[in-house]
């Protein structure tokens, strides 16, 4: 903690998590009045103590089983956008494509790792845990939401890093700090590597007398891909004519709650080099969230978006980034959503999305990412263009 400044004191009692409620009531998506079940049987729970109104749903109701917990952390449902320039310049008509905003889920800067940390988080409160763990890169966006998730439900947060210690003056790291997050540094390991790490993380906290819980890299698990289960819900109703949804892999388990909700054949989904085989991880998750077997063969993917490594910035996302701002005033980060759009655009151009049927881009966040990655600003700013008024 820097010289002279304290952490504000948390309150008096740790969060606890929803109860199982009968659902009740109704809730609105884009403004229609929903009052069935869920389309996807997805699981809810209560809001009780948010100020929130239940949202509505049932949860295999004919096995009777308890939902998995879940805490309330996000601003739901995200809003659903058309995007009818950027439509027009990809040669698709106005109203074919639409952005689904979950960079807007409200918590820490938003992004999608909110919707699967409502359920991971959850599983840890009822496991009575006081610390969340988790892995990833300094510039994580699932670390930087965690820390947000600890600094809001009362907890501790140590997210652990590669490489060694230095101040990067930028981007997501800042915000964990200010969201005050502890950070350990495991030296050479690479990020999708950090388990050993992570064991002793976790002896050390025990022997600190805390109950830490790992939540595990990118959030993905099947509870975690629940979220998505719910966001697929969403979807169905702001969009029932969906045809493709393009969305980021990454650690899978996005891409896994929205197959198990809608389907292999509507979800598209762009790698973009977070880890190897992402769609093993894929399958495994989604048959487990969606409780029917969904082998890889059967998932949609492109792999030509990556460039040479992870870290690359390929001119397909630069391009990208570029493209939508200019068309839609949205950003992009240059390594998961900038990848997606880039996996947009060339499935245009070869066919795989077509003119008079709806897409839905989904926006996952990753904007203070961006200002940590100093290709991308430095392309940016020299584009600035000096206007001459005397």
């Amino acid at each position: 903690m820097p010289k002279g400044r304290t952490r504000a004191p948390k309150p008096d009692g740790r969060c606890t998590v929803g109860s199982q409620q009968e659902p009740v009531g109704q809730h609105r998506i884009s403004g229609e009045a929903v009052t069935d079940s869920w389309p996807c049987n997805s699981p809810d729970t209560t809001r009780e103590g948010r100020g929130h109104p239940p949202l509505r749903g049932n949860y295999l109701p004919e096995s009777r089983e308890l939902p998995p917990q879940r805490v309330f952390l996000g601003s739901w449902p995200t809003p659903l956008e058309p995007a009818p320039r950027l439509a027009e310049a990809l040669g698709l008509l106005p109203d074919d494509l639409w952005i689904k905003r979950d960079d807007l889920t409200g918590l820490g800067g938003g992004g999608n790792k909110v919707r699967k940390l409502e359920w991971t988080i959850g599983h840890a409160i009822a496991q009575g845990a006081d610390t969340l763990v988790t892995t990833g890169a300094p510039q994580s966006n699932h670390a930087r939401l965690t820390a947000a998730a600890a600094a809001r439900l009362n907890m501790d947060a140590v997210l652990i890093f590669p490489g060694e210690r230095k101040l990067l003056h930028s981007g997501n790291v800042v915000l964990n700090g200010l969201f005050g997050a502890r950070v350990a540094w495991a030296g050479k390991e690479a990020p999708d590597g950090l388990g050993k790490t992570a064991e002793s993380v976790m002896s050390a906290l025990r022997g600190e007398g805390r109950h830490p819980f790992l939540i595990p890299f990118g959030g993905s698990n099947a509870a975690g891909a629940t979220g998505y289960k719910v966001c697929g819900d969403e979807l169905r109703r702001q969009v029932p004519d969906l045809h493709t949804l393009v969305v980021a892999l990454g650690s899978g388990g996005t891409m896994a709650g929205l197959v198990a909700c809608l389907g292999a054949a509507k979800v598209l989904g762009i790698d973009t080099g977070a880890m190897e085989a992402p769609l093993a991880a894929v399958s495994v998750m989604a048959s487990e969230a969606g409780q029917v077997n969904i082998r890889t063969d059967q998932l949609r993917a492109r792999f030509d978006m990556v460039g040479e490594s992870y870290s690359d910035l390929p001119e397909s996302t630069i391009d990208a980034i570029y493209l939508t701002a200019r068309t839609e005033g949205i950003v992009l980060d240059p390594v998961y959503t900038g990848r997606a759009m880039g996996g947009l655009v060339a499935s245009v151009r070869d066919g795989q999305i077509q003119p008079g049927k709806k897409t839905v881009f989904l926006h996952t966040g990753g904007l203070p990412g961006l200002f940590g990655h100093r290709p991308m600003i430095n392309d940016a700013e020299s584009g600035l263009v000096n206007f001459q008024w005397q």
